[in-house]
């Protein structure tokens, strides 16, 4: 028996990455997993039978977290499926923006969409279908509090107000023993980071110095903390920013 089992998750962007990964845990300590995508709909089946084939039990659910009315879109999906929540871990980003004298209006509104308005309206409208002693997780960042990287202002914004969100929405659903967390990585080895740290002779090296630990973190390294948050262990804290950066920002 897994600690998840019988409980329900939806982790959104799980289609690769951190996200991936996520899901995979929570799938194997026993969650039935919504793994949600955007567009790349045979990464997300690949998720799906990842879980399965390590005996776990998981759907895809396909929301564009750009489009008004994704929030709606995707619990229509996800009510297909399941009657119930225990876990929401939104985890569906944009990574990256440009800097501010490059950036569009069209860019920026994106990257906020995607963030900031896709996670505030799956828990507006979620909220009724999570279940009593629930978790929420909240993917943020450690661009959030660490030294300015003015050349990603925008995505870093976006986090900032992700850890407010947590920190509020932690007081409401409080009362129902509902816990609501930020989980901030910082520089995890994805297909999004992949030229930053593979596309020159010492990206790896130079990333790696960052940390107190001296490495680069793995999403795995990532679902262990969500795990714990999301288990019967992490009860007793919420509305925390857990910083997951290896010690990067020490």
């Amino acid at each position: 028996m897994g600690v998840f089992t019988g409980r329900t998750a939806l982790v959104t962007g799980a289609s690769r990455g951190i996200g991936r990964g996520i899901a995979e845990r929570l799938g194997r300590d026993g969650a039935r997993v919504a793994v949600h995508y955007g567009s790349n709909g045979a990464a997300a089946r690949e998720t799906v039978a990842a879980i399965e084939a390590a005996g776990g039990s998981a759907f895809a659910i396909r929301a564009d977290l750009r489009a008004p009315g994704a929030a709606r879109t995707l619990w229509e999906e996800f009510d297909r499926h399941a009657d119930g929540l225990d876990v929401l871990v939104n985890n569906a980003g944009i990574g990256s923006t440009r800097p501010i004298e490059e950036i569009s209006e069209e860019e920026y509104d994106a990257v906020f969409a995607v963030n900031v308005r896709a996670p505030f309206f799956i828990l507006k409208h979620g909220m009724r279908r999570l279940r009593d002693g629930g978790r929420v997780v909240n993917i943020s960042s450690g661009l959030a509090r660490t030294a300015a990287m003015p050349d990603n202002m925008a995505y870093a914004m976006t986090k900032g107000a992700l850890d407010v969100f947590s920190r509020d929405l932690s007081k409401i659903l409080g009362a129902r023993s509902i816990t609501v967390n930020s989980v901030a990585p910082g520089i995890i080895d994805t297909d999004n980071t992949a030229e930053l740290l593979h596309g020159s002779a010492d990206g790896w090296k130079r990333a790696a110095a960052l940390s107190a630990l001296g490495g680069v973190g793995t999403p795995a390294e990532v679902a262990d903390v969500v795990a714990f948050l999301a288990s019967h262990d992490g009860r007793w804290v919420t509305g925390s920013w857990v910083d997951v950066t290896g010690g990067s920002l020490t």
